[in-house]
């Protein structure tokens, strides 16, 4: 079955030679329509080709050219689809990503993948013996900010790193009535925040020595936590991160500090914020962001000034996928990454509740 990309029209299409990657998305909820709708659509290399949503007539309105289905039964019964992305409710995960893998096609997870380290390595264990790809949706190693903070760290600028702080704070006082917000769900901002903020450290600075956690809940009639601390330890160092939805003045975004200077950055990645305004990839100003703030000491040397934000990127996210399913590049965003982040964010909730830190050796899978 031949599918025409959505968001393009047949001129644009044609114009391009590469094999398009054909993707079913399960949900068009906040996830599904701000996120993974719009990047598949105008990745260049992946066409959103059907939609399975309570909300048909949203998603039918945004994506004529989509077909529109009952469920995750139809997505899987379409041989023209190679991929499927999963969307849903975070307790949802694991059995729609479980059965994706057991029909024999690809799956892309939001995150968190899981809400247990079990269950995400028995995805993992299932995906590799498949010979399938386990895509962890962890999009924010394409904030503009982060790719920054990657290169910075990389280049020895700050010397050897100290300190590490990273905050997704907002300031969100009223309780909405979402799924986000209810824990029977897997809601909760160590859920919907913390996978983001452990899988940048991970990525950065590999497995910790040991986790302690506080989770807190603040707001009037939360039924889920909206405040998380988490400490990583390492033999070398102290990595911090933070969310909260009762901050009404921001922490910087990253605060890094080394034995030759510090960085500073204020603000989030602006692509969220843009998608939800309806700004696309490739549109004038997109995923643009401000300076952050660095100091470096050497010596009698003392340089201060502002350091240029990378451009942010999301859409590589499918890029890549299409370049590993397609041409067998690899994929960055392991199954490895999806059961440490459950593994870590597992030890949080056990941190917390027996107020201690413990330790951390990654178990695999």
């Amino acid at each position: 079955m031949a599918y025409l990309p959505s968001g393009l029209n047949h001129h644009e299409s044609t114009e391009n030679t590469m094999p398009m990657l054909n993707i079913g998305l399960l949900g068009y909820g906040f996830a599904g329509a701000t996120f993974h709708a719009p990047l598949i659509g105008h990745s260049g290399r992946t066409a959103l080709s059907a939609i399975a949503s309570s909300q048909a007539e949203a998603a039918a309105q945004a994506w004529p050219e989509a077909r529109i289905v009952a469920g995750l039964d139809a997505l899987l019964a379409d041989d023209g689809l190679d991929c499927i992305v999963i969307a849903t409710p975070n307790d949802t995960h694991f059995e729609f990503a479980r059965r994706t893998l057991a029909a024999g096609k690809h799956v892309v997870v939001d995150k968190p993948v899981t809400l247990s380290a079990e269950e995400a390595r028995i995805l993992a264990r299932t995906a590799a013996d498949s010979k399938l790809l386990l895509a962890p949706f962890h999009n924010r190693r394409w904030d503009g900010d982060f790719r920054t903070v990657q290169a910075l760290i990389a280049s020895g600028r700050l010397g050897h790193i100290t300190h590490f702080e990273s905050h997704f704070d907002r300031f969100r006082p009223a309780v909405r009535q979402r799924w986000r917000e209810d824990a029977s769900n897997g809601g909760g901002l160590l859920y919907d925040l913390g996978p983001h903020l452990v899988d940048q450290a991970l990525t950065l600075f590999g497995a910790p020595q040991n986790v302690s956690a506080t989770i807190g809940t603040y707001r009037e009639q939360a039924k889920a936590d909206d405040y998380v601390h988490l400490q990583l330890g390492y033999a070398d160092k102290q990595v911090v991160l933070h969310a909260s939805a009762l901050s009404a003045l921001e922490a910087p975004r990253f605060t890094i500090h080394g034995r030759r200077g510090s960085y500073l950055k204020t603000g989030l990645d602006s692509q969220e914020d843009q998608l939800k305004a309806g700004l696309r990839p490739g549109q004038p100003g997109w995923a643009k962001n401000p300076p952050g703030l660095i100091r470096e000491v050497e010596g009698e040397l003392d340089l201060r000034g502002e350091l240029s934000t990378l451009d942010g990127a999301y859409v590589e996210f499918y890029r890549a996928l299409a370049a590993s399913i397609q041409d067998g590049a690899p994929f960055p965003v392991t199954a490895d990454a999806a059961v440490g982040v459950a593994e870590i964010l597992e030890l949080a909730r056990q941190s917390n509740g027996e107020g201690r830190r413990l330790p951390y050796a990654a178990t695999g899978w």
